[in-house]
């Protein structure tokens, strides 16, 4: 996502000063990030990061991007910022902390409630980060009569390995940055200027021999340090697949029925972690612990209102129903019994075959067989068809 500032917009110049024009301007923004809202600020040249076209290559290579085509359709535009944007000179990266007040993986003891990712637990920061950039990039270009073009991660842009570049942190085993003042909880943005700006440092790796966020992926998605398999990832089956979540993952979601934040909570760096300043980004009441019971029952519009201004509205609500199918049938509940029968009906084949492997975990084998008797007939879709062959051998629960 960009938005551009022509560079003939009328100047508003800095105050006159003996210090050189590189260091009034940084200084200028980081007092302006400061003021809308960043907790850091750092600057880095377009060309700073030479290896990242080689590591996107690998990793589409292996097909670790999963069903993401765009990856692979703006994979040149995304490996490097000057194949985005031909005149940007330096690159100002933005950091948001978004640290929860607790270890999200807590929740997973509890297994009648839906764990949802915590960026998710609020409004989209897609939106507020965006706010935030066009109007310190906008106040920048009026002061400077420099052109300016602001980006969220919804854009061909590297973000990680560009405030890697900019001193914000380093890139963790789980492929994500972490900073010492932050740990693992930071969104990013960036602008990009036609203003020749002093660079800062490049971030030092300080995982030494440690590996808890690869051990504590329930999924085993790290194929080696540094890598991802984004189709062995929770938070990709749950929020980028839009086919049914593949067999063998289904009892590692637990209760995760929207991302995943393990890899993020075991990174001990997480001990200089701070809460979130930003209220917008603080966990609503209801989306901290949601019992699965209320959540199988959404409609479509009260689907859309609960989810309201937040990421989790973006995957629709039959795919979100089908994750909360997938908690339940790990639940050993079976006093969700009677409304998952009522979703063996339901419109969407996603659904009614998400559906049919939590009965399968819940009901009896008699239950199982007389409603595979009714429902496997009247089914015309190739997947629930699937699902209704498969499931009996997972049957168990005893008449």
């Amino acid at each position: 996502m960009a938005t551009s500032t022509s560079e003939h917009m009328p100047k508003k110049p800095l105050p006159k000063s003996n210090e050189p024009m590189a260091v009034r301007l940084k200084r200028y923004l980081e007092e302006e990030a400061a003021a809308v809202g960043f907790d850091v600020m750092a600057v880095t040249t377009p060309d700073a990061i030479p290896e990242a076209p080689q590591r996107l290559c690998y990793f589409l290579d292996q097909g670790y991007h999963g069903t993401m085509q765009w990856l692979e359709e703006t994979a040149e535009r995304r490996s490097d910022p000057s194949v985005l944007w031909h005149e940007v000179r330096s690159v100002i990266m933005l950091a948001m902390n978004y640290g929860p007040d607790h270890d999200p993986r807590t929740l997973q003891e509890k297994k009648d409630c839906g764990a949802i990712s915590v960026y998710a637990q609020n409004r989209d920061y897609h939106d507020i980060i965006k706010g935030k950039l066009k109007h310190m990039a906008s106040r920048f270009a009026a002061r400077t009569g420099h052109e300016v073009k602001v980006f969220v991660d919804t854009a061909p842009v590297m973000e990680k390995p560009l405030a890697v570049a900019a001193g914000m942190g380093w890139q963790g085993k789980h492929t994500n940055m972490v900073s010492r003042d932050y740990g693992s909880w930071l969104f990013l943005g960036s602008i990009f200027t036609t203003a020749e700006l002093e660079p800062d440092k490049a971030g030092k790796d300080n995982c030494g021999t440690c590996r808890a966020c690869m051990d504590a992926c329930p999924t085993n998605a790290f194929p080696a340090p540094y890598q991802i398999d984004a189709r062995r990832c929770i938070s990709y089956l749950t929020i980028e697949n839009k086919d049914p979540i593949p067999q063998e993952f289904r009892p590692m979601m637990g209760n995760r029925i929207y991302g995943c934040d393990d890899c993020l909570s075991a990174c001990p760096w997480n001990k200089f972690a701070k809460v979130s300043r930003e209220a917008r980004l603080q966990a609503r009441e209801e989306l901290k612990e949601p019992a699965l019971g209320d959540l199988l029952q959404l409609d479509d519009q009260a689907f859309r209102s609960l989810f309201s201004g937040s990421p989790v509205k973006r995957i629709g609500r039959d795919r979100f129903i089908r994750n909360v199918l997938i908690a339940a049938g790990n639940s050993g509940n079976p006093a969700y019994l009677g409304i998952i029968e009522t979703l063996l009906d339901d419109p969407a084949p996603v659904t009614r075959g998400a559906a049919v492997w939590a009965l399968s975990r819940l009901a009896s084998q008699a239950d199982f067989t007389r409603l595979k008797n009714h429902h496997l007939p009247l089914e015309h879709d190739a997947t629930v068809i699937e699902e209704w062959l498969l499931a009996p051998a997972s049957c168990e629960r005893d008449e």
